[in-house]
């Protein structure tokens, strides 16, 4: 029984070029990439800041500097910090059904211009909070920012893409949050040392910055073809475009196909009954299981608590931030890495060499931690600086498997007549389990203690053997084309086949 294979796309899909148009369309669109990134790197960076935690945690600076019996493991266990960090996420768990219709009802673009908007106002919320109640609404508007974004934005680079070249240029996504996250890093790192007290207003207020920049940037980006034939607009305008983004004058192969795709998206149901349906089990499944695989990785706890992390091993305030900001770079790196080398390799090779170093270098970490860390003191610099390491290594293999691929492949595999609804499942499902993660982290910390490592390692255990077994290649492969993955799946291709005999038993006795 063959367990892996690819297939591989026609040669007249391939003959686009790389046009300036195309570039310039998809680094303005990953823009909502660089708020999200942003967004995540800041959040953990003013919560370790001693001014921040004064004004709006008091309970948690008094446990850090006078309280020396609570455990190191506990320190930072506070509900009210948890539903700061965590609100944006369930902000944007709520709005990424409301943007699935805006995508497919109106298209791609006025969604990203929605989530710059919503994302500029909170950030100004944040940087202006004089109570917790006004910094959690600023978290809320951003998660409805983040919202719109994440749900538009990979669907439009998928769409804008060549096919040879889907998988880098989608991966942009993924490094544009690695920049985001970096850019946020390293202005924490800076505002921490402002005296004052009010570093932390600039670092907050500055995720307007971005924001702005895709809010007016998205107003001059064109709608994808798929959008645009989608929504029945005119023929002869989708090629012109097709033509300026491939650089070549023939584009009608591809323009047949994307015209073949809509016509079988406009005549099934639209609802969220559709993606049910049998033939698409593959599709639903995956639309769960990657993302809920992502946020189990523990990648999100680096994210959002790395500087807390790394105060809890002994690691002093600047040094924690200048810590944070080193594995941003890491990350950053490697997720460029990843689109280098994304489209030669395959998707599922580098899914397994990512899962194998996220899974060693946790169990190293977890085995340090619970060796050497206990309830009080902290760890040696020597093995300090070794937990660094191995999360460095750590968030590498995620940069350049489970961050980029987790965005990339959800958004590939989906056909036009269900690709909104399926792309919302997406984002709801790394929403949800983005805000339970972060909601519970911090409790998880207190009572797992090292064994949140050996938690998390688990998981990503359980997801590597998933892809192994359970998802096709997809490279190389033209968007419109993709269901031939599906069909010749040594698992999937009982349930797509059996699908498509149902639907021509049904219309044979029409």
């Amino acid at each position: 029984m063959a367990l892996s294979f690819s297939v591989t796309s026609g040669n007249e899909h391939n003959q686009g070029k790389i046009t300036v148009f195309v570039v310039l369309s998809c680094m303005m669109a990953a823009m909502g990439g660089v708020i999200f990134g942003y967004d995540i790197g800041i959040s953990g960076g003013v919560t370790s800041m001693s001014s921040f935690l004064v004004k709006f945690f008091p309970d948690i600076y008094k446990k850090m500097k006078e309280n020396t019996e609570v455990s190191n493991y506990c320190i930072f266990d506070s509900q009210l910090l948890t539903t700061f960090t965590s609100s944006l996420y369930l902000a944007g768990l709520l709005t990424c059904f409301l943007a699935s219709y805006i995508t497919r009802a109106f298209g791609r673009k006025p969604s990203i211009i929605a989530g710059g908007a919503a994302f500029l106002v909170g950030s100004a919320f944040g940087g202006a909070a004089f109570n917790v109640y006004m910094l959690i609404l600023g978290r809320l508007l951003l998660g409805v920012g983040v919202g719109f974004a994440n749900q538009s934005v990979p669907l439009y680079l998928s769409e804008m893409a060549p096919p040879r070249l889907r998988g880098a240029i989608n991966n942009g996504f993924q490094f544009s949050i690695g920049i985001g996250a970096l850019c946020a890093n390293f202005i924490n790192y800076g505002t921490q040392k402002i005296r004052g007290g009010w570093g932390w207003r600039i670092s907050l207020a500055m995720a307007g910055v971005p924001a702005l920049i895709l809010t007016l940037g998205a107003l001059f980006l064109p709608e994808t073809p798929s959008s645009l034939i989608q929504r029945s607009q005119d023929h002869r305008k989708v090629e012109v475009i097709l033509q300026r983004i491939r650089g070549i004058d023939d584009v009608q192969t591809e323009l047949d196909g994307l015209t073949k795709a809509s016509s079988t998206s406009k005549n099934t149901d639209h609802s969220f009954k559709l993606i049910l349906k049998r033939k698409y089990r593959p599709q639903l499944v995956m639309a769960a299981a990657i993302p809920f695989f992502q946020q189990v990785t523990g990648i999100n706890v680096i994210a959002f608590y790395a500087p807390l992390l790394f105060r809890t091993i002994g690691l002093g305030e600047s040094a924690s931030l200048l810590s944070a900001a080193m594995t941003g770079i890491v990350g950053t790196g490697s997720t460029f890495i990843s689109m280098l080398v994304v489209d030669k390799f395959g998707r599922r090779t580098l899914f397994t060499i990512g899962g194998i170093q996220m899974l060693a270098s946790q169990s190293i970490v977890g085995g340090i931690m619970a060796a050497y860390l206990k309830d009080e003191g902290g760890l040696s610099k020597g093995y300090a600086y070794l937990v660094l390491v191995m999360i460095c290594i750590y968030v590498a293999g995620f940069g350049w498997s489970w961050g980029p691929l987790g965005w990339l492949v959800p958004s590939e595999i989906f056909p036009l007549e269900i690709r909104s609804a399926g792309q919302s499942i997406t984002v709801a499902v790394s929403f949800l389990f983005t805000f339970i993660v972060a909601q519970t982290f911090l409790a998880m910390l207190c009572h797992f203690k090292s064994g949140i490592f050996f938690f998390f390692g688990g998981w990503v255990l359980v997801m590597t053997v998933f892809v192994y077994y359970f998802l096709p290649e997809t490279k190389n492969v033209p968007i419109e084309q993709m269901e031939k993955v599906w069909h010749e799946h040594w698992f999937w291709k009982r349930m797509v086949d059996e699908g498509i005999d149902n639907k021509r038993e049904q219309e044979s006795r029409l």
